[in-house]
């Protein structure tokens, strides 16, 4: 320490955080911005104007004033009224309320109270959901850490993590959560495990020496951030940034910053709701001055006709069918491991072009594993997944056992005693390493070859050990058995155990080491993305009890070579599979090296296994380089939250519905700015989950492929819907229509109008949203999300039927007024014709080109067949119950009437699957 005191008096850099401006980083001045990672640490130190002995407290209590505490900051909220308030602010509702005004001019309270609160259930749904969206931000406060441990005037003290400052130097251990980012000075076997901002399942092993500027996150090695793990060795570093201007806070502010997108499904009803308003005013208007000015009809009578074709144009159950389908959709998806936290998401799974998945925990298990063993004799391929020890071993494809080849043998024995990690079974029956994730999976490798790790450790002690450090780049572990033998075991990076090994064992005995040979191998597991660890062994006379390095740096033997990697999820492969013959593309974007990324792309079927963009490559790319760049793309390794949210933006600025999946916080921006985030909900980070509109409950790949079926069939049910009601409606106001023009009374009154929406909504239109899903709905292209609602397929049948039911309701009507019927009776005949009208076109609507003419199409639906016996009990009540004659005006019928409706009704049915065989082969022409 008076070296360093020395050092900081000679260079003039003695001065007080006061004296040194703004240049001592964090918050958000020029330091916080500074390449720290690229910097010396005496440059460091005297960048902060701090030393290794750590701030006095009254420096560090100055600087807390200065660059405040350690915390992100509040965003701005609207407050709950104004929230609530803004739920309103939509077309579609404006003309819900305008109907209800219209139904209260007209003392209809059960029907006003009835769209009153359909539009309060919005509101509420809306406003618990984006206060669910701000929680994100909450959340990654969170992540920081609550205490460090810190040193102050060179003594040891632990403070609240909110009180550090630029400066400060920090002590790290095992176990501990990094409270800010900290450029590191001294590291001892440090490893820190950074999957929340990079995306790799390999902790990071740390070192102090400078790196290049241009060093992207994941290869900072001489950094540690804010929010990650430590979970190996020690080490100590200083303080460069707090609050916001740490890389979670950096984080933090883009998540603030992206705006999210409305989803297909809302853009098209707020186009819809314009179109449909703009013609029912006009249309109203125009019914209005017609009766007055052709007809001469009283003002007073053609403002209540105009008010009653308002009411049957507006399709006042439409949002609640709209809600309630997606909130089956919901209930489907959870059952399917898909958790919904925005309604609206439901629908947009069903029209994804693009999924842009993260790699580690998604497409794979987020587990190391080992996946082939390499002996000097022979090369063996390792089942099982993750870190579950049921798993053998192949030769050319042939199981073998380990026993039945000593080298093997001894190399699995080898990589389960010279290891600290410990596996372990949690409450919910999955394995759990506990230690670095790269010695759990040597230690499920001996488990694999049938070796008890209580067992080894009994009948080989462990004597002595050299822990992993990053100079020595091995671990070594000196054992004795119950005969007096000694020997150690020794596994590192192969590089550095190829100068250590003279000779090589094969089953045959011992030879020299062919360095040739063993560089093949390297080479061979490295382009399969594979990390490779070099395992030895070397004797010791007996009664040796401890282990020196220069025992080691020669004369050992090596035993063989292990791949691992995170490998993929079958099931994943196959959901991929299922995906790409939905017209939908995987893109793999992960902070991984791309060479791992390709293999892991390679195996899963995503990309062409030989080209990946880069961040780096990405960020000397403009906005319109990278849009066409993401095309022809489907790899993305080392990429930062930046570059995953450009990404996003890229393939949206290209046309696509992108959904984006992810576990970290980096992957917190680009989940809220995709069209769907989906987030995993066992190993993912509540940043993420809140940040995301699904959460998948297993995390697995293959959940999202049943979410997209379930997703476009909500949207079938959703057209199936419309289909139904906006016909229903057609015909109910072109009736209107009919009777203003040629100066007839209405046939149907406003208020029997309402009645006809009321029930037929909750009850025929309602039966739709639980259709199942059609065979070949993973066999179509995503629909295109700026395709009307409405198109000429929909327009046309819309009108068709608009026709068949105006012919036959206002027929009747007129057919009861020719007979002698009153007004009253004619009128209770064409609202049951409407009702028996919209019975026979529901079956119609089970499938929009499909003929229901089978048992399937007649039976399949069981909800159908409940909704129709219940529609046909309120008619009856409607038809021949005093109170309701008596509100709505109706009359009985006697039996040849009934059968006259049921005659001209049913043509409905018989005329659509008519026009349906002629679309069939128009569309095969």
């Amino acid at each position: 320490m008076q070296g360093w005191r020395w050092w900081r008096a000679g260079t003039g850099r003695g001065r007080t955080g006061a004296e040194s401006g703004d240049d001592t980083g964090g918050g958000a001045g020029p330091a916080a911005a500074r390449p720290w990672h690229s910097m010396d640490t005496v440059a460091v130190f005297s960048s902060l104007a701090t030393s290794p002995e750590g701030l006095g407290r009254d420096e560090a209590s100055r600087r807390l004033a200065r660059h405040g505490p350690n915390r992100l900051p509040e965003p701005h909220r609207r407050g709950p009224v104004l929230r609530f308030l803004a739920q309103f602010h939509n077309l579609l509702i404006y003309v819900l309320l305008v109907a209800a005004a219209v139904t209260a001019l007209l003392a209809h309270w059960v029907d006003t109270g009835v769209i009153l609160a359909v539009v309060l259930i919005n509101a509420v749904i809306g406003f618990i959901q984006e206060g669910r969206a701000e929680d994100a931000l909450k959340a990654i406060d969170r992540l920081l850490s609550p205490r460090a441990m810190v040193l102050r005037a060179g003594e040891r003290c632990i403070v609240d993590a909110g009180e550090l400052v630029p400066g400060d130097v920090v002590l790290l251990q095992s176990g501990d959560k990094v409270p800010a980012d900290l450029r590191l000075f001294r590291v001892h076997a440090l490893q820190i495990q950074e999957a929340m901002l990079t995306g790799e399942s390999e902790a990071v092993e740390k070192t102090v020496e400078p790196l290049p500027e241009e060093a992207v996150i994941g290869d900072r090695r001489n950094m540690a951030y804010s929010g990650t793990l430590v979970t190996h060795g020690r080490g100590s570093g200083v303080v460069v940034a707090t609050g916001s201007a740490t890389e979670i806070g950096r984080i933090s502010g883009m998540l603030a910053q992206v705006r999210t997108l409305t989803t297909p499904l809302l853009r098209q009803m707020s186009r819809f709701a314009a179109w449909l308003t703009g013609i029912i005013v006009a249309v109203s208007a125009g019914t209005f001055l017609f009766g007055i000015l052709v007809h001469g009809s009283p003002a007073a009578d053609m403002f209540m006709a105009a008010v009653g074709l308002a009411v049957a144009a507006i399709p006042e159950g439409l949002p609640a069918i709209l809600t309630i389908t997606l909130a089956i959709g919901v209930q489907r998806m959870a059952r399917r491991h898909a958790i919904i936290r925005r309604l609206p998401a439901v629908e947009t799974l069903g029209s994804v072009s693009i999924i842009c998945s993260d790699k580690t925990g998604t497409l794979t298990h987020n587990e190391m594993t080992v996946e082939q063993v390499a002996t000097a004799e022979a090369g063996y391929r390792v089942t099982g997944e993750g870190y579950d020890p049921h798993g053998g071993f192949l030769r050319d494809g042939r199981p073998v056992a380990p026993e039945a080849s000593p080298v093997l043998a001894e190399l699995t024995r080898a990589a389960l005693l010279c290891n600290d990690a410990t596996l372990r079974r949690d409450d919910d029956g999955r394995w759990v390493v506990e230690g670095d994730p790269t010695e759990g999976a040597l230690l499920v490798l001996g488990m694999k070859a049938g070796l008890d790790p209580v067992f080894e450790a009994e009948m080989r002690p462990r004597s002595d050990v050299i822990p992993f450090e990053s100079e020595h780049r091995f671990m070594a572990t000196l054992h004795h058995d119950h005969t007096g033998h000694a020997f150690a075991y020794v596994k590192g990076a192969p590089e550095r155990l190829l100068e250590m090994c003279s000779w090589q064992r094969s089953d045959d005995g011992q030879a020299p080491l062919d360095l040739v040979y063993w560089e093949r191998q390297m080479e061979q597991m490295a382009r399969q993305g594979q990390r490779v660890l070099a395992i030895a062994s070397v004797p010791f006379r007996a009664g040796v009890r401890e282990l020196r390095y220069r025992d080691l740096s020669s004369g050992l033997v090596l035993l063989g070579m292990v791949g691992m990697m995170d490998p993929p999820r079958e099931e994943a492969i196959e959901a991929v599979r299922r995906c790409r013959s939905a017209g939908i593309r995987v893109k793999m974007i992960t902070g991984d090296h791309a060479v791992t990324a390709l293999a892991i792309g390679h195996q899963m079927g995503i990309g062409d296994g030989r080209s990946a963009l880069t961040g780096s490559r990405i960020e000397t790319m403009s906005d319109m380089d990278l849009r066409r760049a993401v095309r022809d793309t489907d790899v993305f390794a080392r990429s930062s939250p930046e570059h995953k949210l450009r990404l996003v933006q890229a393939m949206q600025a290209n046309g696509a519905v992108v959904a984006m999946t992810g576990d970290g916080v980096n992957d917190a921006p680009a989940l809220k700015r995709a069209d769907v985030g989906i987030a995993m909900g066992g190993k993912g980070t509540e940043v993420a989950r809140e940040a995301a509109e699904v959460v998948l409950a297993d995390d697995n790949f293959a959940s999202i492929a049943e979410a997209v079926v379930e997703g476009r069939t909500v949207y079938d049910n959703l057209r199936k819907a419309i289909l139904f009601i906006l016909p229903t409606n057609g015909g109910e106001a072109f009736t209107i229509i009919a009777a203003i023009l040629l100066g007839h009374m209405l046939p149907v009154t406003p208020v029997q109008i309402l009645w006809v929406n009321m029930i037929t909504a909750v009850t025929l239109a309602l039966a739709l949203s639980f259709e199942s899903s059609e065979r070949d709905i993973m066999q179509r292209p995503p629909r295109d999300p700026d395709e009307p609602l409405l198109g000429a397929f929909f327009i046309w049948r819309i009108l068709f039927v608009s026709v068949i039911l105006v012919a036959g309701t206002f027929g009747l009507f007129l057919w009861e007024l020719d007979q002698g019927g009153d007004i009253e009776q004619a009128r209770t005949v064409a609202v049951n014709t409407l009702v028996l009208f919209e019975i026979f076109y529901l079956l119609n609507s089970r499938y929009l080109t499909a003929s229901v003419l089978n048992r399937e199409g007649i039976t399949g639906n069981r909800y159908a067949l409940a909704a129709a016996a219940l529609l046909l009990l309120f008619q009856l009540l409607f038809t021949y119950w005093g109170p309701m004659q008596l509100l709505f005006h109706s009359r009985e019928l006697d039996a040849a009437t009934w059968l006259r409706i049921l005659l001209v009704a049913s043509t409905v049915l018989w005329l659509v699957e008519l026009e349906k065989v002629v679309v069939r082969r128009l569309r095969h022409v």
